[in-house]
């Protein structure tokens, strides 16, 4: 069971290559609930990408490199490093040690994914956020990314996070479990089946009657949306950091 450092003063971010490139605003969103917190967020500027992609195309030296890179550019301190994303968190906290099992950085690495943390899970059992919803009522639904569901376990975090909001309505997908078909490379390598799954992850959520998802992946929101943008479908889908900010702050 993960241990969650109690009320840290200081934490890092890991920003993510999409919160960077294609979303900065749920990326931002994120710091901005931690500073909320009366937490100091550091983000060290040489951060780059998880090593995901290469690790999931069979290239565990590339992978390396790039763990190896992360590693020491948070290095400055023990602080908790936070990611706004179940996805990029499991390949830090879970994988990276595999990666490195054989290797003479077994321990260091270690020692740097043992610092891996989810945003809302941080938010919730380390900095104990309780939030006031100024937003009109709206009914949404959930999606969660295979990774957050399965290695990182932050699912109900990010669910207990949005029922604290007392005019949303949170309605539950048919089949929450089933992937929405990204899976980052996987979408490029295998488009048809991706396209498939994406399908059935739409005419779910379009199967709850809410006007829009949440989830806590960047990857998985550009995937889901792309495809209701593409058949022009009225459904909005946002990233939970971004979305709780919003309806704080009125």
């Amino acid at each position: 069971m993960t241990e969650f450092p109690q009320n840290p003063s200081t934490v890092y971010y890991f920003g993510t290559c999409l919160s960077d490139m294609i979303y900065p605003e749920a990326g931002l969103a994120g710091i901005r609930l931690l500073q909320r917190e009366g937490v100091d967020v550091i983000y060290p500027k040489r951060q780059s990408c998880c090593g995901q992609p290469a690790y999931n195309s069979g290239f565990p030296d590339e992978a390396r490199a790039v763990a190896l890179a992360q590693v020491k550019a948070f290095a400055g301190s023990n602080a908790p490093i936070v990611v706004p994303s179940g996805s990029c968190a499991g390949m830090m906290r879970i994988h990276y040690p595999l990666l490195f099992e054989h290797e003479p950085e077994y321990f260091k690495v270690k020692r740097f994914s043992e610092r891996i943390f989810e945003l809302t899970s941080f938010l919730r059992h380390s900095l104990n956020a309780t939030y006031t919803d100024k937003g009109p009522p709206i009914t949404l639904t959930w999606h969660s990314s295979c990774h957050a569901r399965r290695e990182m376990a932050c699912t109900e975090d990010s669910k207990a996070l949005l029922r604290q909001l007392a005019n949303v309505t949170l309605v539950e997908l048919e089949n929450e479990h089933e992937c929405c078909g990204f899976g980052g490379t996987f979408s490029v390598k295998r488009p048809e089946i991706s396209a498939a799954m994406v399908k059935d992850k739409v005419r779910d959520i379009q199967g709850t009657g809410a006007s829009a998802y949440i989830t806590g992946d960047c990857g998985c929101m550009m995937n889901i949306s792309g495809h209701m943008e593409s058949g022009k479908r009225p459904i909005s889908g946002h990233h939970i950091a971004e979305f709780i900010l919003e309806r704080i702050h009125g």
